[in-house]
């Protein structure tokens, strides 16, 4: 099976730079990638992509990349879930 994904976007806003409790570096942020196409209105969409990266590839994007800037990621899609504070089952695709 194949579980690949390229995105090319521009981040939605800063990195999240954090560390785990035995001290390696991840990272979140928001891709914004452009439709292929316009809707009725003629106006351009987007979607967004929530990122995650581990290690030193999150040390590099949290100290070269920021809010607006272009970024291809090349990586795979990974699906988790959860149980809210109302007890409702949250889906989480990043």
């Amino acid at each position: 099976m194949i579980n690949r994904v390229v995105l090319v976007g521009r981040l939605t806003r800063d990195p999240e730079l954090r560390y785990t409790t035995n001290g390696t570096a991840v990272v979140n942020f928001t891709l914004a990638v452009n439709r292929t196409f316009r809707n009725a209105q003629g106006e351009q969409e987007a979607d967004f992509i929530n990122c995650q990266a581990w290690r030193t590839t999150a040390e590099s994007v949290a100290n070269y990349v920021k809010k607006g800037s272009l970024a291809g990621v090349d990586g795979r899609i990974h699906t988790s879930s959860y149980e809210n504070n109302e007890g409702k089952r949250v889906v989480v695709t990043e």
